[in-house]
Order: C-alpha cells, then sequence, then structure tokens
C-alpha cells in the first residue's frame, strides 16, 4: 500500500510506526505545526512528525487542507489510502476523495457512541463500562462514516484517560495494520440509534464539584488525569487531585456533612465530604509544585479536619 498518514499525539504515532513496521510505503505524513510546549514554552514537533523523521518520512505541517496549492501536493503523492487519527484539521471533500481508495480513520470509540474529539475522557466521565476502536471510512459528517471495522476493551474501575489512552492507541494500532491487510473491507453503516458527541475537553470543566456523589468525583478525576487535571481551592490555594478512591466514611454518615468539608486527614489521605459519601485524595500538587503522594504533601501543606474547600459557583 502506497500510504498518505495524517495524525498528531502519540495515539497517532502508535499507528504510524505500526504502519512503517508492517512494511507500507508512507510517503508522506501530514500533522499540525510544531507548537510551543513545556514551562519554557518551546517549540515542540508532534509525536506524529517525531515518528516520521525518525523513519526518514516527509513530512508536510500545512494550517489548513482547503487552499489549492496544499491539496495539489497531496494529489502528487498518488496515495492508495490516507489513514487518519486525530489529525486536529477538517478535511475537505476534495481531500477524502484523493487516495484510490478513499480515507480512513482510527477512531477511539465504539461508533456511534462518542463521535467527536474526546471519546476517551467522555466514555470514563459517562461511566462507560466498555469502549473500543473502530476503523470507519471517512465522509464529510463529523465521524458518521461506515465502520470496517472494530475491537471493544472494559473500562476497569480505576482506568484514568491516560492508562484507557494507552490501550486503546495499542488496540488502534492493530487494527489499522489488520484493516489495511484486508482491503478493501465491507463497510457497515452506524445505527442512527445511540448517537453521543465528546465535545473537547475544557480546563475549566476539570473544576470539582464537591456537591456531586463521590462515585462521579472519582470518575471525573480519572477522566482529567492527566489533562487538564482535575482541581479544587483550598484556603485560597488552587490543589489538583491527581488520584483518589471512595471512602468508607461514606457508611459512617457522611452523606450529612457539608460537600467539601474535609472530615479527616491521615497517612492515608484526605477524606472530603461529597453531595453522596466521600472521597480520599491520595495525591496531590500544588500550583508550581510536583505531583505528591498525600503523605508527602502534607508533609509541606498541613490539612486539618474542618478546613473546606471551595465550591464552584453556579
Amino acid at each position: 500500500m502506497k500510504v498518505i498518514f495524517a495524525g498528531t499525539p502519540e495515539f497517532a504515532a502508535q499507528a504510524l510506526q505500526a504502519i512503517i513496521d508492517a512494511g507500507h510505503q508512507v510517503s508522506l505524513v501530514l500533522t499540525q505545526p510544531d507548537r510551543p510546549a513545556g514551562r519554557g514554552l518551546a517549540m515542540q514537533a508532534s509525536a506524529v512528525k517525531q515518528c516520521a523523521q525518525a523513519a526518514g518520512i516527509e513530512v508536510f505541517q500545512p494550517v489548513s487542507l482547503k487552499d489549492a496549492a496544499t491539496q495539489a501536493r497531496i494529489l502528487a503523492v498518488g496515495a492508495d489510502i490516507m489513514v487518519v487519527a486525530a489529525y486536529g484539521l477538517i478535511l475537505p471533500q476534495a481531500v477524502l476523495d484523493m487516495p484510490r481508495l478513499g480515507c480512513i480513520n482510527i477512531h477511539a470509540s465504539l461508533l456511534p457512541r462518542w463521535r467527536g474529539a474526546a471519546p476517551i475522557q467522555r466514555a470514563i466521565l459517562a461511566g462507560d463500562k466498555e469502549t473500543g476502536v473502530c476503523i470507519m471510512q471517512m465522509e464529510a459528517g463529523l465521524d458518521t462514516g461506515p465502520i470496517l471495522s472494530s475491537a471493544a476493551l472494559s473500562i476497569t474501575n480505576d482506568d484514568t484517560s491516560l492508562t484507557l489512552h494507552n490501550k486503546l492507541a495499542s488496540l488502534g494500532a492493530q487494527l489499522i495494520v489488520d484493516a489495511l491487510a484486508r482491503l478493501p473491507l465491507s463497510p457497515c453503516l452506524q445505527p442512527t440509534a445511540g448517537v453521543t458527541y465528546a465535545d473537547k475537553i475544557g480546563k475549566c470543566e476539570a473544576a470539582l464539584d464537591w456537591r456531586q456523589p463521590a462515585v462521579d468525583l472519582k470518575r471525573h478525576v480519572q477522566a482529567f488525569n492527566p489533562f487538564p487535571g482535575a482541581f479544587s481551592s483550598l484556603a485560597g490555594s488552587t490543589l489538583k487531585i491527581w488520584a483518589v478512591e471512595l471512602s468508607e466514611l461514606a457508611e459512617e454518615g457522611a452523606d450529612r456533612c457539608e460537600p467539601g468539608v474535609v472530615l479527616a486527614v491521615d497517612k492515608r489521605g484526605i477524606v472530603v465530604a461529597c453531595g453522596e459519601g466521600a472521597l480520599l485524595l491520595v495525591e496531590l500538587q500544588k500550583a508550581g509544585g510536583k505531583r505528591l503522594p498525600v503523605k508527602q504533601f502534607l508533609a509541606g501543606t498541613p490539612v486539618l479536619a474542618g478546613h473546606r474547600f471551595t465550591l464552584p459557583s453556579a
């Protein structure tokens, strides 16, 4: 197969490496322009660009795929197929029609559930027990194209967006190599029932609302780990909360306490009352500090029973 690959983050880089390892001719890689990253805001190449350069593959980083010069460069490749994974740019119909076998997408959900930009985080937030990867024939609609192949996996109670991402990236890499080996595949139209949309994650969503049930807040923390990180304010300081457990104090009257109140503090963690039940905070981070296990965190930041985490404004 003569392939054009379009993708940007690590999820896509794993698929690109698998396609290279399978022996396909990747003639061009499209990825987002370099962006400033880290505390020093130095320009950083995407994970896909780094993978492509290591393999000696030409990299193209247009800001849009709508102009004639960009489309001419893609057309000149004469690709059999374009593989797209978390690219971040909309493919116009003209580009979708260029490869002989069209464009196929690696999507990290079981479509039609969680079409859109953030299917991994939304699945955890919703308490889904299962997700997966679909290889989809692309069309103009948002993740509406017919499914060529798919595979499911379970979401565990301890999965964060990072751990689930890693599982799905590995699964997606396996599926795309299998799909390329078996093309052309028979497309299966997506059902009209069960459609949901995974909107892009906003940093403001990561604020913890202690009025919610503890079980929902646990999913909230896990869904926003590693980005953007769940947070709450205590004594005027914003703290990121990276890991929590459900607290047994939920069975001892925590439901009668005001949400956000610290019920107990010991070496196991900080117990905070929620709308239903209580959470045990076990890994935290101060602004400008490092992520720390609760014992180390408390050594530098005293927290006492009766302190209160701020509730977000309505």
